[in-house]
């Protein structure tokens, strides 16, 4: 890749923006104000607003290795609580994506370095789901519905947020989880279902 390339990419950028629209990088420049958080994998084949159809300004995005939505991390934290509290999302997101490394890693047994205490989290999902992955005899599947699990697991964390509570008292807040298929460009929504997961942990993870 020749980084000079980007600058002159920017520029045709901005001469297409700009022939559709002339008042399109003033209304950018206005402020935001997005319908949803999307908390997606930092894969560089995963484009958040690409694979949804939406422009600048649509969606505020937080990625990281594996779309993980982990507690004491501060990162995703602070982007949840600005979403929520502040942009007032009504949508929360979390978006898998089959194919990811970083699930696989974690099936392995490889010594990562630094990444080990990252990728214990979704070995953590691994164990408590073992039955049902164990049961699975295709490596590949066991790998995609490991996937699947893990952003079931990442939108439970999501909801025993205290940020995530309050909004869905007071406006309906809710949490999805997807997973984009890379071998076909599709959207999957898992249809998690947000009202019995929050009735079922509320007992144990109920915040004022």
């Amino acid at each position: 890749m020749n980084l000079d390339s980007i600058f002159d990419n920017n520029k045709q950028w901005i001469h297409n923006k700009l022939a559709v629209d002339n008042d399109y990088f003033t209304k950018l420049g206005s402020g935001q104000n997005p319908e949803l958080l999307y908390i997606g994998c930092s894969d560089s084949r995963v484009a958040a607003e690409d694979l949804m159809g939406l422009e600048p300004g649509d969606v505020f995005v937080h990625r990281n290795i594996a779309n993980m939505v982990i507690s004491i991390d501060l990162n995703v934290m602070s982007v949840v609580n600005y979403a929520v509290d502040h942009l007032k999302v009504n949508h929360v997101v979390v978006c898998g994506h089959y194919a990811c490394g970083g699930v696989k890693a974690a099936m392995q047994s490889a010594d990562l370095g630094i990444l080990n205490p990252w990728l214990r989290n979704i070995r953590d999902v691994y164990r408590i789901h073992k039955a049902e992955l164990d049961g699975i005899k295709d490596e590949e599947k066991k790998y995609d519905k490991l996937v699947e699990l893990n952003v079931q697991e990442q939108c439970i964390n999501l909801i025993k947020t205290a940020a995530v509570q309050k909004a869905y008292r007071e406006r309906d807040l809710k949490v999805h989880g997807w997973v984009f298929d890379i071998h076909t460009g599709k959207l999957i929504d898992l249809k998690i279902d947000f009202e019995n997961i929050l009735e079922h942990i509320m007992e144990i993870y109920h915040l004022d």
